[in-house]
């Protein structure tokens, strides 16, 4: 089993288990988690929403789908220049109050550092596959999702 389909199991246990319903979990809105974008430079591109779980004041509904690879065969990568600034977009409020970036190369998996909704591409050359996690944390039951998604797209730096 590759290293990110167990953390994306892991994800969706712990997601599973704090997916009911609270005071919270009716501040979101939708039948499913907002759309993200990424922009680089002054264009926007779509990413694909892969696992969630969705929970409002009506319903709560777990989705789980394949990884980031398997969400985007058959997808050409956005081509970026080493090093260039990515910025995620999400038109949605409230945002989400906790994320994670993983990114993919072969075999090899890495958490990138996200610091105002922004990450830098990697400096050599390649295709990467990236999967971006967001979480809607209960802000008063510790360890609690009200909601969560995640969304992957793929890099080629050129």
């Amino acid at each position: 089993m590759k290293k990110w389909m167990f953390v994306l199991l892991i994800a969706i246990s712990i997601t599973l288990t704090g997916c009911g319903e609270s005071d919270a979990s009716s501040k979101l809105s939708g039948r499913k988690p907002p759309e993200t974008v990424i922009q680089i430079g002054n264009e926007t591109y779509p990413t694909k929403l892969g696992t969630y779980c969705w929970s409002t004041s009506n319903t709560s509904e777990c989705v789980d789908t394949a990884g980031p690879e398997g969400l985007l065969e058959g997808k050409e990568p956005i081509v970026v220049p080493p090093g260039e600034e990515i910025t995620f977009i999400m038109d949605y409020e409230p945002l989400p109050n906790e994320v994670h970036l993983a990114i993919y190369n072969g075999d090899k998996e890495k958490e990138v550092k996200v610091v105002n909704h922004r990450f830098t591409a990697p400096a050599e050359k390649g295709i990467y596959y990236y999967s971006y996690g967001v979480w809607w944390m209960d802000e008063n039951e510790e360890n609690v999702s009200n909601g969560d998604a995640f969304y992957a797209f793929a890099l080629e730096v050129k």
